[in-house]
C-alpha cells in the first residue's frame, strides 16, 4: 500500500515564463482589409513558405507527368 508521510504533493500550474497575449493584435492584422490574401498576411515567412510550397507542387506535378509518360511509352530494347 501507499505510505502517507503527511506531505501531500502539490502540483504547480504556473508557467516558468509569462507569454504576452497577442491574440488581439493578430486579429487586427489578419482581419485588416488591405487586399493581401490571408495566407500571406503573416509577413515574409508566410511568403517564403507559400512560394516554396508552390515550387514543390509544380515540380512534383511535372515529375508525376514525366513518370506517367515513361510508364505509358517504355523504351524499345
Amino acid at each position: 500500500m501507499y505510505k502517507s508521510d503527511g506531505n501531500p504533493r502539490t502540483i504547480s500550474s504556473s508557467a516558468r515564463r509569462q507569454v504576452d497575449n497577442m491574440v488581439k493584435e493578430k486579429q487586427k492584422l489578419f482581419q485588416a482589409d488591405n487586399g493581401i490574401p490571408v495566407h500571406l498576411k503573416g509577413g515574409a515567412k508566410d511568403a517564403i513558405l507559400y512560394r516554396l510550397t508552390m515550387a514543390l507542387t509544380v515540380f512534383g506535378s511535372g515529375f508525376v507527368v514525366y513518370e506517367l509518360l515513361n510508364a505509358a511509352m517504355p523504351k524499345k530494347a
